[in-house]
């Protein structure tokens, strides 16, 4: 049995169906196996690997560059805290190791009731609001330890469960791109791109010639 359930399955060989070659399919499937995991886990990219016709070692190779991708569990929730230069200056650092103590884990961990994981991350680009962080991809901004007992209760009580879904939800809305472009029409269209090139240059070296 695949690592997919039916309704992801069929979503997976539609997303394969996108691209001129399967492989190129490789990382919106690892994100789709993701949302319905939370992680990347060995059945996933054996899967993956059957669809784009690859390997799962290729796969864990594309999934292991991204940071947005996890080959192992993480919480519900994955806290990311910024200490870039804006929310460094900003007081970045006091608020990592004030996450460390309203979590109770270090960077890398995993909260014992599975709810929160917490990472240290580059630049979040809200340096207007440093100093900051996300959950789950989506941005808090102007934090100190107090707002972030705020966040971590908020988020317990299921406060934001409209606003921040469970880890890797990218997005609750599907998205459906246009029909794609037969190969062989995409051929003919460079066939003629080609000649007309080759017309033109023999333009230029004619009039040179004169």
């Amino acid at each position: 049995m695949g690592y997919f359930n039916a309704e992801n399955r069929v979503r997976a060989e539609a997303l394969v169906e996108l691209y001129p070659e399967a492989r190129s399919a490789t990382i919106p499937l690892c994100h789709l196996a993701q949302e319905q995991g939370g992680y990347l886990s060995k059945e996933a990219m054996s899967e993956i690997a059957e669809l784009t016709k690859t390997s799962p070692v290729e796969v864990l190779g594309a999934a292991s560059f991204y940071d947005m991708l996890h080959t192992e569990p993480v919480g519900t929730y994955l806290l990311g805290v910024c200490t870039n230069i804006a929310c460094l200056l900003q007081g970045g650092e006091e608020l990592l190791e004030s996450a460390k103590e309203v979590f109770g884990v270090e960077v890398g961990e995993t909260t014992e009731d599975g709810k929160f994981t917490l990472e240290e991350v580059e630049c979040l680009a809200l340096c207007d609001q440093a100093p900051c962080a996300v959950v789950n991809y989506r941005y808090f901004g102007s934090l100190d330890r107090a707002a972030l007992e705020r966040l971590r209760d908020d988020l317990v009580a299921g406060r934001y469960s409209e606003t921040v879904p469970p880890h890797g939800t990218l997005n609750r809305v599907e998205r459906h791109a246009p029909p794609m472009i037969p190969m062989d029409e995409i051929d003919e269209e460079r066939r003629r791109f080609d000649e007309q090139r080759r017309l033109r240059a023999q333009e230029k070296e004619g009039s040179r010639d004169a």
